[in-house]
């Protein structure tokens, strides 16, 4: 059998499975089926060349029959997963390349010979089948699962999951259904597969944070289109480093996560008059909800590597700075407490549901057929330049007389230029690379030295939240340490004005790469 498999994962407290299995359903049918123990091993070369292209090839073990299962790499939408399929019986537990269905999908692979693949990791797990109906021709399965990864050499880890499968129908359903559940249990998205999640276990793979990669867009595409593409990519991005900041060894981790909340606000600010309006405040509002309880730990991140180390090296061994030190590495675990409760709770795995249902099911075509709304048909590129002069007028206009704003009107002049540079990484592929990459460079240097302005402005309000959170509790000198740090980047700031004048003339006189 072979076809596309649409899922979605969600994680399970243990405690918690008597309540999905008993939760009511949407059409749901009464009897469930028996339990199941599944036995599944994972196959691959000594090299691990499978997983290096995406793929993972099983044999599964239920009672006396052995399924054989082929699967290539997913694309992702807010959890669910849609990836290519091919599924075949067989009659030993060693895969059996030529039982493959459709024998055409292997050239992916490259040359591959099945005496090389050995037995990598094992899911054991005990299954309880629900079926949902939500709608005539569209049913669900939800399997609930219990069990562990098990390693040859006896590593473990538990899996405790609801997998929702799609059978038929239309795909945005399971993000209703997804969320029904949430409703009768907290639940969270797993973004991992079992494979993924059997492979880091069996590897001692570690998370890694990623940077948002380019967008591949075509002159042909719709605005609509791009408006799917581009949201879709800034939540690949976010929800790609949710590991790395709930473990939270790694500042990269949580600085990634709100870079893509940024940018998936900007995405949202860009289309926002093709968005009905009550759509586009509550997408902006759960957005900026989450990146506030971000804001303390990244905050406390740049304060301690970006303004504090500096100083520290200037002077070793100073037990003010120390103190200050810290101060604010206890106020940075608070800040990452607050994130991690973020990320862990019900509010989150909404909002990633309903962003996934509102791009997959294209919600922003719920308004009234007019003019504007006409325009998320036309191709993107009748749109992208209107959408970029719009964006590079309001910066220009914001900076006027940059020599004398102040701090606050340069915050504003910042924000206006972040949200410029996310629209033109957005339409980059649309244009002369030569031209964009002259543009964007200018305007990165000046996006770097306003980020610094604005990150040394943070200090006092810093200070603030250490008289508040810690008292009389904070370690003796720490506000000498603070009046240090102030001192040292005011200074600082003095020698940085010249350069940022001259980066902000050298971005005004740019010529940009699009025409309106």
């Amino acid at each position: 059998m072979s076809g596309q498999e649409i899922e979605l994962k969600l994680k399970v407290d243990p405690a918690d499975f008597s309540k999905l299995r008993d939760a009511p359903l949407p059409g749901q049918v009464p009897e469930q089926q028996p339990v199941k123990t599944l036995e599944s091993t994972y196959f691959d070369t000594p090299d691990v060349r499978l997983h290096a292209l995406g793929w993972s090839l099983r044999v599964r073990k239920s009672g006396r029959n052995l399924v054989q299962t082929l699967k290539s790499p997913g694309t992702a939408t807010g959890g669910v997963v849609a990836r290519g399929e091919w599924e075949c019986p067989v009659s030993t537990p060693h895969p059996d390349l030529a039982a493959l269905p459709d024998q055409s999908v292997l050239a992916e692979l490259g040359p591959l010979d099945p005496a090389e693949l050995k037995p990598l990791f094992t899911t054991k797990v005990k299954r309880t089948i629900r079926i949902a109906k939500p709608s005539d021709g569209t049913e669900i399965e939800i399997a609930l699962d219990q069990g562990e990864v098990v390693t040859p050499e006896g590593r473990t880890l538990p899996l405790n999951e609801a997998e929702l499968e799609m059978k038929s129908g239309d795909p945005a359903s399971i993000y209703d259904l997804a969320l029904a559940l949430n409703e009768a249990a907290p639940l969270r998205v797993e973004l991992q597969s079992k494979a993924e999640r059997g492979y880091a276990l069996a590897l001692d793979e570690r998370p890694s944070w990623f940077k948002a990669g380019r967008l591949d867009l075509s002159p042909d595409q719709t605005a609509e289109e791009v408006l799917q593409i581009v949201v879709r990519h800034c939540m690949h991005h976010m929800v790609s480093n949710e590991a790395v900041a709930l473990a939270g060894e790694q500042p990269e981790g949580i600085h990634q996560m709100r870079v893509a909340l940024r940018r998936l606000r900007s995405a949202l600010a860009l289309f926002e008059p093709l968005i009905p309006a009550e759509q586009y405040e509550h997408l902006v509002g759960e957005v900026r909800w989450l990146a506030t309880a971000f804001g303390a730990a990244r905050d406390w991140d740049v304060f301690l590597s970006d303004l504090l180390a500096p100083v520290e090296a200037a002077f070793p061994g100073d037990r003010e700075m120390a103190a200050l030190a810290e101060a604010a590495r206890t106020c940075r675990e608070q800040g990452y407490r607050g994130a991690r409760e973020a990320i862990l709770s019900r509010r989150y795995t909404a909002l990633l549901l309903k962003v996934g249902a509102w791009v997959d099911g294209r919600g922003w075509r719920n308004q009234p057929v007019s003019e504007k709304s006409a325009r998320l048909l036309e191709p993107i590129t009748a749109l992208s330049g209107e959408l970029l002069g719009k964006r590079h007028k309001q910066s220009r206009k914001r900076g006027k007389g940059f020599a004398k704003l102040g701090s606050e009107q340069r915050h504003r002049v910042r924000i206006s230029l972040k949200k410029l540079r996310y629209a033109s990484e957005f339409f980059r592929s649309l244009y002369d690379q030569k031209a964009v990459r002259r543009y964007t460079d200018e305007l990165a240097a000046l996006q770097e030295t306003l980020g610094h302005l604005q990150d040394v402005a943070t200090v006092d309000k810093l200070v603030g939240t250490i008289r508040e959170e810690l008292g009389a509790d904070a370690p003796a000198g720490w506000e000498a340490g603070a009046g240090l740090v102030r001192g040292w980047h005011a200074r600082g700031l003095h020698d940085l004005e010249p350069r940022l004048i001259r980066d902000w003339e050298a971005f005004t006189s740019t010529r940009p790469f699009w025409v309106e």
